[in-house]
């Protein structure tokens, strides 16, 4: 099994007649998804490379059954894409889009969660998703995921950091380890997905035996996930933390790396998470090597 996405799993591409949208579209269906059509408004009738395009995301649905969307379209566009394909009936929608305003990512979250409950956002702003060997949505490079071991154990990944999720991914393949979901949920202020939300599926899944939490400095998320840890989370754990020597009221990189007020430090979220149970590691390498010491105890 994997979490969110699977070898079913159907996907359209909101913006394949973009460049962005037609380079990782065509990737992932290279890698083997199954990319059943494009969306771009009065553009339907056209394909992309023999992928059909729509006009909208409804027709797009009802001609091909797709459960998934990939969206790739501006950030002025971004809003009204997850909410068109959340009406069209879409469960899962991956929006890789950056610079979307933080109030139009509340208002759209907000409105999903009140209007639009079983549809589940992955992003903004995020690498995206991939289930190696079955699935991949986003712009991760499918060839950095360790395939699945067959009857485990397998190792579930959960990351803020769109480079570090990539890390993550291949310090994991050079040690031979298989991963059953990677999810990179993005350093937004407002994401759709979070941490929680992926490590209480993991918990669920039968194929994943142990788990990668990747955090960063801002915010309280990598506590929260602690505090769920904690309480309902029995599969061990590594993780890692980064911006450890970020100063204090300085924006790092994007809207949520950000301390301020002593929160959100990089040494207090380690603390919480070691208080947890969780094997933290002071580079991504270490919190690999740490996830090898684990998963050698579970064979």
């Amino acid at each position: 099994m994997a979490i969110f996405v699977d070898a079913d799993t159907k996907v359209i591409v909101q913006g394949l007649t973009g460049g962005q949208g037609k380079y990782h579209g065509l990737r992932n269906r290279a890698y083997g998804t199954k990319v059943v059509a494009g969306v771009t408004p009065g553009k339907g009738g056209q394909d992309v490379e023999g992928i059909p395009v729509y006009d909208s995301v409804a027709e797009a649905v009802a001609a091909t059954g797709a459960t998934a969307s990939f969206i790739a379209v501006p950030p002025k566009a971004a809003f009204a894409a997850i909410l068109e394909a959340a009406a069209a009936g879409v469960g899962f929608v991956v929006c890789i889009t950056e610079g979307i305003p933080a109030q139009d990512e509340a208002k759209v979250f907000n409105t999903l969660v009140r209007d639009y409950p079983n549809t589940r956002l992955l992003g903004p702003n995020c690498p995206g998703i991939i289930s190696p060997g079955k699935c991949n949505i986003g712009i991760t490079a499918g060839e950095i995921a360790q395939l699945p071991t067959p009857g485990g154990p397998n190792v579930g990944i959960v990351s803020r950091s769109g480079t570090l999720t990539y890390q993550a991914l291949y310090e994991l393949k050079q040690l031979g380890i298989g991963v059953s979901t990677c999810v990179g949920i993005g350093g937004d202020p407002v994401p759709g997905t979070n941490f929680i939300d992926c490590l209480s599926e993991f918990q669920a899944d039968p194929e994943t035996q142990a788990m990668i939490l990747i955090g960063e400095i801002g915010g309280s998320a990598e506590e929260e996930a602690a505090a769920f840890i904690e309480s309902s989370v029995s599969k061990p754990m590594s993780a890692y933390i980064a911006g450890v020597t970020a100063p204090e009221g300085k924006k790092m990189g994007h809207a949520g790396a950000i301390v301020s007020g002593g929160k959100g430090t990089a040494r207090g979220k380690m603390d919480a998470l070691r208080a947890a149970g969780v094997h933290v590691g002071l580079n991504p390498t270490e919190a690999g090597e740490l996830m090898a010491e684990i998963v050698a105890r579970l064979i």
